[in-house]
């Protein structure tokens, strides 16, 4: 977990605290809680079992249009005393909105198919991230590299390359380099390799 993010997120909700209540120091509850919680759980690819009620919050809110749920959503974190206090935590907030998921692995793999033309049917999972994922995955206070969990792209487009989570890179990359020599010694061994 990204320390500065921590630290801003304990520092203000002390003073939130003790700005409540002078003689004793108050925990924060309710929504209030949940969203500093989910501040927190989304701002790393690791998600322990204590993130589950604050995360079942926010992904549990929803509307018919998906603007109108990522508007919902953003309210909802931005009941953390800490979202809007520094530029950096209001970009923070933003990106959770925009990227939480919908930029992991499995997501990009859904939603990256493109077309590669109209009239044949034939598709491709695309190599380009969303910028709103660069921005979710890449901000300041996100921590997806120690976890392993960053999205990468395995192969190429025009050979059925994919997405996988970088801890599994290595493996994936492997099975898909053997898959295509495979493909190509049974394409040679079919006379259908082009010269």
């Amino acid at each position: 977990m990204n320390k500065k993010l921590l630290s801003s997120l304990v520092i203000t909700a002390a003073a939130f605290g003790s700005i409540r209540s002078a003689g004793a120091q108050e925990v924060l509850s309710g929504d209030t809680r949940l969203a500093c919680e989910a501040v927190l759980c989304l701002a790393s690819g690791t998600r322990p079992g204590e993130c589950a009620p604050s995360l079942n919050r926010y992904f549990s809110i929803t509307a018919r249009k998906f603007a109108d749920t990522l508007k919902k959503r953003r309210n909802f974190l931005s009941l953390c005393p800490v979202s809007n206090q520094t530029p950096e935590m209001s970009s923070l907030i933003s990106a959770q909105v925009n990227g939480a998921g919908r930029c992991d692995a499995q997501a990009l793999n859904s939603t990256l198919i493109m077309s590669r033309g109209w009239d044949t049917g034939e598709t491709y999972i695309s190599n380009r991230m969303p910028e709103y994922c660069a921005a979710y995955i890449g901000h300041a206070y996100t921590d997806f590299n120690s976890s392993g969990t960053m999205p990468r792209y395995v192969g190429s487009p025009e050979e059925g390359g994919y997405w996988v989570e970088e801890r599994d890179y290595d493996r994936a990359l492997a099975e898909y380099n053997a898959r295509l020599e495979e493909l190509r010694r049974r394409n040679s061994e079919n006379g259908w390799l082009q010269r």
